[in-house]
């Protein structure tokens, strides 16, 4: 492991983050960070991404490892690496894009799905290989790619949940994206902090389970 990945690897768990306002994303991610888990993915279906990048960066320092989502345009990269993101994660692998995103020298998390996807990103240069939607084919999966592509390093986003973290990263993952199962929408949008950091303790119980 690089020590670029030192970080997603130690961390282990990155939620992704959707909220319909910056407010909301910024409660969020304090309730899911004070449940254990550090990793916060703040895509850019979030207003004002950036700004809560920044704000979370400021309120939380080295204690979190905060970075962006749904990074779709050169754009949003390169207000995302102004901001202070750690990490650019891209739910595709656009060649002109990707290398937009690595010329940020941010760890870059492109996705893709396929094994002919998986060379495209790793041709790039990319960090990690995001393996989305990784509910389709589950650990198993994950596992099956880790034949052609064993030292690649792939974290899958979809499907996880505290009950199968451990299926995934023994099948190979570097690190995980948690959606729904981890940053509610419905929780988010109700205020429903402490059922944020009950969702976060499960995971980050489940991730330490995986390295004890």
């Amino acid at each position: 492991m690089t020590d670029r990945l030192a970080r997603a690897r130690t961390t282990g768990v990155l939620a992704v983050l959707r909220a319909p306002s910056a407010e909301l994303a910024l409660d969020a991610a304090d309730a899911i960070i004070r449940g254990g888990v550090a990793g916060i993915e703040v895509t850019y279906s979030t207003p004002d991404a950036p700004a809560v990048i920044r704000e979370l960066i400021a309120r939380h320092g080295d204690a979190a490892y905060v970075g962006a989502g749904t990074v779709t345009t050169v754009a949003q990269a390169v207000a995302a690496a102004d901001a202070g993101a750690a990490f650019l994660v891209s739910p595709g692998t656009l060649p002109d894009l990707t290398r937009a995103m690595l010329d940020t020298g941010r760890v870059v998390m492109t996705g893709a799905m396929t094994p002919t996807e998986v060379m495209g990103a790793l041709a790039l240069g990319v960090d990690v290989v995001k393996i989305f939607p990784a509910s389709l084919g589950g650990p198993s999966y994950l596992g099956a790619l880790r034949g052609p592509f064993p030292d690649a390093p792939l974290m899958p986003t979809g499907g996880v949940s505290p009950d199968n973290l451990t299926d995934w990263f023994a099948a190979g993952a570097v690190a995980v994206g948690a959606g729904g199962d981890l940053a509610n929408s419905a929780s988010i949008k109700a205020g429903d902090w402490a059922d944020l950091t009950r969702r976060a303790e499960r995971f980050a119980a489940a991730f330490a389970a995986t390295r004890s």
